[in-house]
């Protein structure tokens, strides 16, 4: 059972997606909240597996929602709180804001009931999910930020920093997880992350990229 939280500032909103999703068998809404604040307070309380994330709210907003969210079970990796950004807007800068936030995924809110089960069950599983309306404008904004316009220590967690070595080493999701001690579908959340808040197109760029920047080089030892 995929347990989810709601998170939208419109009650009438909140009510109409937990209709839809209610009637799935393997989707159960835990909970709902009206702002980022009370979805951070929420999610600590009711631990859900996805946070269905609006981004326009007033105060907190969603994408700073995400970030802290994302932060907050940093200390918990084998139970990451995976967020799914949802929105009327489809802007690229949002989309990438949400990405570098830690999001793993976004959805505009016209989606189909099924696109939305669908998206939600794909980022409980440890993928992504890009609505297809942004991600041909998605790929381009990234493909706009050049390799030192990109501070890994800065874009990437503690966390994807470290399966970024990994993966820099040549080694598979499955050494990985046996290394680190994570979960497969964590692992996979944590190079989806790392390759979306690069703009890196595959496991190959990326690599090419920590040698470009300097994060990793070639004289390095191998991690642990």
């Amino acid at each position: 059972m995929i347990r989810v939280v709601i998170v939208d500032d419109q009650p009438q909103v909140r009510a109409g997606i937990s209709m839809i999703l209610s009637a799935e068998d393997d989707i159960e809404i835990v909970g709902q909240a009206g702002s980022g604040a009370e979805a951070l307070a929420l999610a600590q309380e009711v631990a859900p597996d996805v946070v269905l994330m609006d981004v326009r709210m007033p105060g907190m907003d969603g994408v700073t929602a995400t970030s802290e969210l994302i932060r907050q079970n940093g200390s918990d990796p084998d139970h990451l709180v995976r967020v799914l950004i949802m929105t009327t807007f489809d802007d690229e800068d949002i989309v990438v804001s949400s990405l570098q936030a830690g999001a793993s995924g976004y959805l505009l809110k016209h989606a189909s009931p099924t696109e939305i089960a669908d998206a939600l069950r794909r980022v409980a599983g440890g993928d992504t999910w890009l609505d297809a309306t942004a991600a041909t404008r998605l790929v381009a904004k990234l493909r706009e930020r050049s390799d030192e316009q990109i501070d890994i220590r800065q874009v990437l967690t503690r966390r994807e920093q470290e399966v970024l070595r990994h993966v820099a080493a040549g080694r598979s999701n499955q050494q990985i997880l046996e290394s680190l001690v994570l979960s497969e579908a964590t692992v996979k959340t944590h190079v989806a992350r790392i390759l979306f808040k690069t703009g890196a197109r595959d496991r190959a760029a990326v690599v090419a990229l920590a040698y470009r920047s300097g994060f990793v080089r070639p004289d390095d030892p191998l991690p642990a």
